[in-house]
C-alpha cells in the first residue's frame, strides 16, 4: 500500500482541494475562495493527506484567539480512499498540532445522521455535549462534540448559562449581566430592550472612541435594581476609563458620572470591595451558585486594547470558562463563544485593563 503523507496545505493544492470539496459535500461546501483563505490564514491549521501527490483528504482546524479552544471546522476524505484510516491520521495530526500550540480542547459539529463519523469521533475520545437543531443547509441537526487533549474533564458545578449576543458594539456589559441573571433566574428576558435599558443606566457616556461603555458600579446598580443581590470587586477609587481620553471636557464629564455612580452605590448600600478577587475566591463563588461578570481586555481576542465584559460560566482546576457576548469572527460563531475555556495563566493576564491595571468583577446571586 502506498504511504499516506500528512502535511500542511499549500497554494498549489487549491484545485485539488476544491475538487475534493465538490466530491465529498452536497451542501455546506467551502468555496474555492474560502479554501484559498484558509490555506494562507494564520488562525487555522489546514492539513492534507496525499498519496503519490494526489490529495485524498484534508482537515481544517480554526484556532480561537485568546483561548485554549480550537474548532474542527471541516474534514473530508475522498470516497476512493476510504478504509485506509486517513480520517484517523488527519485527526491525530491535527490534535498534535493543536497541542503544540497549547490548545487543550477541540470542538466539532457533526450531522446527527452521520453515524460513521460519530462513531469515529467517539472512538478517538470525543464526547457529545449538546445538540444544535437545524444546523446545516439541509436542516439536519448537529451533534456538538468535544475532546480535551491534555487532561480529564471536570464537572464545572455551575448552572446552565444561556448565551446572548450583544446587538451593538457597546453593550457587552448589559449582555454579560443578562446572561448571568438568566442563569440564576431563567425568567429573565434576553432581548434588546432590556440590553439597552441597562446600558442607559450604566454607561460612562464617553470612551476613547464611539459610544460609552459600561461602568462597573453602573452595571452593579442595574443588576441590583432588577432584584438580584450584587457585590462588586473594584480595585480602584479614582475615575475609571480615563486612559486614552485626551479631551478635557470629556474627562470632566466622565469624572462627574463616576462620582454620581459612587454616590448612588452608597445610597443603595451596594457592597464595593476595593480589592482584587483571587482565582480561589472566584471559584468559590461559582461553587456557591453565584454568577460572575468580569471586565477583561479584549487584546487577546481581537488585538484591540478595549474594555470588554464577559460572563464567567464555570471553572475547573486548569481553566475558567467564559460566555463571550461578542463573536469576533464570522467563522467562529456563537457555538464557540459558550463555555470558552481560558487557562488560568492566560485569564490572569486578560483580566487587567489599562495602564492603571483596573480589575473588576460583579458577583451576582439571588
Amino acid at each position: 500500500m502506498k504511504p499516506v503523507i500528512i502535511r500542511a496545505a499549500i497554494a498549489n493544492d487549491l484545485e485539488q482541494l476544491d475538487q475534493l470539496e465538490q466530491t465529498c459535500f452536497y451542501t455546506d461546501r467551502l468555496t474555492k475562495r474560502r479554501l484559498k483563505h484558509w490555506i494562507k490564514a494564520n488562525n487555522g491549521i489546514f492539513l492534507v493527506a496525499s498519496i503519490e501527490n494526489k490529495i485524498q483528504g484534508y482537515a481544517l482546524l480554526i484556532l480561537h484567539k485568546g483561548s485554549v479552544l480550537a474548532r474542527l471546522y471541516s474534514i473530508a476524505v475522498s470516497p476512493d480512499a476510504r478504509g485506509l484510516g486517513i480520517a484517523t491520521q488527519l485527526l491525530n495530526a491535527i490534535e498534535t498540532a493543536a497541542s503544540e500550540l497549547s490548545k487543550l480542547y477541540i470542538r466539532l459539529e457533526v450531522a446527527q445522521l452521520n453515524k460513521a463519523a460519530i462513531q469515529l469521533y467517539q472512538t478517538l475520545g470525543y464526547k457529545v455535549f449538546d445538540i444544535y437543531p437545524d444546523y446545516y443547509e439541509d436542516h439536519q441537526d448537529a451533534l456538538r462534540m468535544q475532546k480535551r487533549l491534555i487532561y480529564k474533564p471536570q464537572n464545572l458545578n455551575t448552572p446552565f448559562v444561556p448565551w446572548y449576543q450583544q446587538t451593538t458594539e457597546f453593550t457587552c456589559g448589559p449582555a454579560a449581566c443578562m446572561m448571568a441573571m438568566a442563569a440564576i433566574n431563567p425568567k429573565i428576558e434576553l432581548g434588546q430592550a432590556q440590553e439597552l435599558d441597562i446600558w442607559r443606566e450604566a454607561t460612562t457616556i464617553y470612551m476613547t472612541s464611539g459610544h460609552g461603555g459600561c461602568h462597573p458600579i453602573g452595571l452593579a446598580l442595574a443588576v441590583k435594581k432588577r432584584g438580584f443581590h450584587c457585590e462588586l470587586y473594584l480595585n480602584q477609587k479614582q475615575t475609571l476609563f480615563l486612559d486614552g481620553v485626551r479631551n478635557e471636557h470629556k474627562r470632566q464629564i466622565m469624572a462627574t458620572v463616576d462620582e454620581q455612580f459612587r454616590l448612588q452605590a452608597d445610597k443603595n448600600k451596594l457592597a464595593i470591595h476595593q480589592q482584587v478577587a483571587t482565582h480561589e475566591q472566584l471559584q468559590h463563588f461559582l461553587e456557591q451558585g453565584k454568577m460572575l461578570v468580569i471586565l477583561i481586555s479584549s487584546y487577546r481576542f481581537d488585538g484591540k486594547k478595549a474594555p470588554h465584559w464577559v460572563t464567567i460560566s464555570g471553572a475547573d482546576d486548569k481553566c475558567f470558562y467564559l460566555h463571550d457576548p461578542d463573536p469576533q469572527d464570522d467563522e467562529i460563531n456563537h457555538l464557540a463563544c459558550q463555555y470558552l475555556p481560558i487557562s488560568k495563566q492566560d485569564f490572569a493576564k486578560m483580566t487587567v485593563f489599562g495602564k492603571g491595571k483596573l480589575r473588576s468583577v460583579l458577583v451576582i446571586s439571588r
